[in-house]
């Protein structure tokens, strides 16, 4: 036998990141590591108010010709995401504040120099003179009455209100058991390494605006870009380097991407703004912050009638582009009962502007808040009918038996065993030695709790969601172009864009599974919208099944072209070809895929003849059979100690059970778990920005955003099932937000089971000693209420 030893990189091998090689060595390139002869620096003025009119911004003297406002901003469109839903009201969110302030931290004016810092003490000398306005900062008080408009042109402060109801009446009337409970999700401010930075400039070889900017969708900047500045696509390139992590917040138009792209269209030089972190915590990264009520009706052994939910989302000031301001409430709405089996069901949602920051999707959009609602609720249900939380939870999830199953609110759930992910977290867990443990503790002053919580993560979702939900773009075939280099290696071109993710591996190894090409001679080439096909980006776990759908499919066209020279070469039919292991297996011999392409580009006189003049390089797009969606799941659960004279939570025990279909890279989804789980145990139990009566954030820097450190997260033990789904190539489904969405519910069931003696429950993130303390009390005070005197 000839050619490359046969080895197994492909699907299911937990080969090491491709680029963590340039990582390590800090040889990664960010915007920020970016040099240009003439670059200019970016610094902004921004509200110190919540609310106000602007009266006027004087310039500094002499210094006029560097501090722009938005009267300078000639021929910019001040963003507007629709969403084609009934009663949706727009926002126009401009580039630079106009006419008022609608949050602390609105960009007002923007300011060029030589460097950051000067440009930063330019912008201490421009003063704002600001009428003061009543700050709107009660997403749930603002939905019965405004207290002060935010928009002038509306009648009230709600972006959005939807309804749906299915049988609720009937079942309420008659439900055994009935349970009510308000649960609250703090807002929160998501932390990428790496904040938000652009640099722009005008390349006058090929009459294109250049913007290197920090996004998870490239090709999205670009549409936007174009259009809000009035070009055509094709004068727009936009660059995407390395993303030191994103977490959805860099998959949003950004107000300063359209500033720093105005500057370099209007004086034909390199501009640059980079974040900083203070930016960041107070302007631009905040998201979550919803309230639930949600009533369940059961049967006297829990098992779910119906859910009655009212779900009020503070969605910030401006709806942002192109997820709108209502992707929170809608989402919720849409998959509040998750994996259970719910027969009736009613949501209302109420998507409502404040003077705060617009949210941008985080991390399991939606589906944190829901994960917190239901699973909380699944356990107050346990309460009520005196059975065990895991149990009452088990017998209300979907079987496997129902597989595909749609839901009460009409989503397709792929395929899955949730009750066999439960099984694995509970017997994992240990509940009875649990149990046994707590008991001993009880007559203590810390106290032992165990929790569970289930979710799905919808992943992949394409065109027909998005066309059904009339947002401002939709997506639809997902494309990859695949070609082989004159040497025999390969390059995998696709417009989705990695920022931490491993995705330069995983998509090498769906190459390498197809075409057998060692992955060392596999190059993935993203973060070019000159050299990548269009794709609306990386979002909603949809890279790996998308993106990686496209690649299978532009490999198997390719490998039908090498199949035909293979063939030639050998001196058989091509039907007679195999490819294994990176070499074509005929009857009279072999020949490695390496020697087929050499062969193409280097000597053409031995080809057939006939052959296709398209040569070795294929583009091709994927879409699901089903495309509303493919469902991974899982079960989280946590055992905790609560010290209830100080109100601190330790988790002593964390145990995940996750499925999300077949794993291209075993170790890579694990540290997507767990990288996902860290984020969760942050927002269970410290992660919150305040903001006071006035709208001004309390939480300006990381001296007051608690953010998780690795004493905070426990040793986490993980199970994996693969249920592959039917919809995708080789049952690939997403698996980048899953980690995150369930933690918190567990954490707080486990402290809420170990201080159900006491009678306090806790409701609200985080998990401060404060609240903790405060619910003590509270159940001090009525137990003290009950005793007869």
């Amino acid at each position: 036998m000839t050619g490359e030893v046969e080895r197994h990189d492909g699907i299911g091998a937990s080969v090491l990141r491709k680029e963590d090689d340039r990582f390590l060595r800090g040889r990664g390139c960010y915007v920020g590591d970016i040099a240009m002869p003439g670059l200019r620096e970016v610094a902004f003025v921004r509200s110190p108010v919540a609310h106000a009119a602007i009266r006027a911004i004087h310039k500094p003297a002499g210094a006029e010709a560097a501090v722009f406002t938005r009267q300078d901003l000639a021929g910019v469109r001040s963003v507007q995401a629709n969403l084609k839903l009934p009663g949706f009201k727009p926002s126009d969110y401009p580039p630079l504040a106009e006419g008022k302030v609608r949050f602390v931290g609105e960009a007002v004016a923007l300011c060029v120099a030589a460097t950051r810092a000067q440009a930063e003490d330019l912008a201490e000398r421009v003063v704002l003179d600001l009428d003061e306005l009543p700050a709107v900062v009660d997403a749930l008080a603002e939905r019965a009455a405004p207290s002060a408009l935010l928009h002038e042109k509306w009648q009230d402060n709600l972006f959005l209100k939807t309804e749906f109801d299915k049988g609720i009446a009937a079942v309420a009337a008659n439900a055994p058991v009935t349970v009510t409970r308000e649960y609250r999700l703090a807002r929160q401010v998501m932390n990428p390494l790496e904040g938000k930075a652009v640099l722009a400039h005008w390349d006058d070889r090929v009459d294109q605006l250049v913007v290197h900017t920090s996004t998870q969708v490239p090709h999205m900047i670009r549409t936007a870009v174009a259009e809000h500045l009035g070009i055509e696509q094709r004068r727009v390139r936009v660059i995407t380097p390395d993303v030191g992590g994103g977490f959805g917040y860099k998959c949003v138009l950004q107000p300063e991407e359209l500033c720093i792209a105005w500057l370099a269209l209007t004086f034909k030089k390199p501009f640059r703004w980079i974040e900083d972190r203070r930016e960041h915590l107070i302007s631009g990264a905040n998201c979550r912050e919803h309230h639930y009520r949600v009533t369940a009706y059961a049967d006297r052994q829990g098992k779910l009638l119906g859910l009655d939910a009212e779900i009020t989302v503070d969605a910030g000031a401006y709806s942002i582009w192109p997820f709108t301001a209502c992707l929170e409430a809608t989402m919720a709405g849409r998959h509040l009962p998750g994996p259970y089996v719910v027969p009736a069901y009613r949501a209302r949602t109420f998507s409502v502007a404040t003077n705060k920051p617009p949210i941008v999707p985080y991390r399991g959009v939606a589906r944190t808040g829901i994960s917190f609602a239901m699973e909380l609720t699944i356990d107050a249900v346990a309460r009520a009918v005196g059975r065990e939380p895991w149990q009452v939870r088990r017998e209300n999830l979907v079987p496997e038996s129902a597989m595909p199953y749609t839901s009460v609110a009409g989503n397709l759930y792929d395929s899955g065993n949730y009750q066999k992910s439960l099984d694995l977290a509970v017997g994992d867990i240990d509940v009875p030695a649990v149990r046994a443990r707590q008991a001993r503790a009880a007559t203590s002053n810390r106290l032992i709790g165990v929790g569970f919580a289930n979710y799905i993560e919808m992943t992949a979702h394409g065109t027909a969601l998005f066309a059904a939900a009339g947002y401002p773009f939709t997506p639809g075939f997902e494309q990859a172009a695949v070609r082989f280099t004159p040497d025999g290696g390969l390059e995998v071109r696709v417009g989705v864009h990695s920022h931490g993710q491993g995705m330069e591996t995983s998509l090498a190894q769906i190459a390498h599974e197809e075409l057998g090409v060692p992955i060392a001679d596999i190059a993935v080439v993203h973060g070019d919208t000159a050299l990548t096909p269009f794709s609306t980006g990386t979002y909603a776990s949809r890279s790996i099944t998308m993106a990686g759908g496209a690649v299978v499919q532009a490999c198997r066209r390719l490998k039908e072209r090498l199949t035909v020279i293979a063939a030639h070469l050998l001196q058989c039919a091509p039907a007679e070809v195999t490819l294994r292991g990176g070499v074509f297996y005929g009857t009279s011999g072999d020949i490695p895929v390496r020697e087929v392409a050499i062969t193409w580009y280097m000597y053409p006189q031995r080809l057939p003849a006939g052959i296709d003049g398209g040569g070795l390089e294929v583009t091709a797009g994927f879409k699901p059979k089903v495309d509303s969606g493919q469902y991974s799941y899982g079960t989280h659960a946590a055992v905790v100690e609560v010290d209830i004279d100080l109100g601190t939570v330790t988790i002593l025990d964390y145990v995940i059970a996750e499925d999300c279909g077949r794993r291209v890279n075993p170790m890579i989804v694990a540290g997507q778990t767990l990288g996902g789980a860290a984020q969760g145990i942050g927002t269970a139990m410290l992660e919150e920005m305040p903001f006071d009566a006035n709208g001004q954030p309390l939480a300006s820097t990381l001296a007051d955003y608690m953010l998780p450190s690795a004493t905070d997260v426990p040793p986490i033990r993980m199970h994996h099932i693969e249920t592959p789904s039917p919809n995708t190539e080789y049952g690939i489904k997403g698996v980048g937000e899953g980690g995150a969405i369930p933690p918190p519910a567990a954490i707080f069931n486990a402290v809420n089971d170990a201080l159900r003696p006491l009678g306090a429950e806790l409701t609200e993130t985080p998990l401060s000693p404060r609240r903790i303390l405060q619910a003590l009390a509270a159940a001090q005070a009525r137990r003290t209420d009950t005793v007869p005197a």
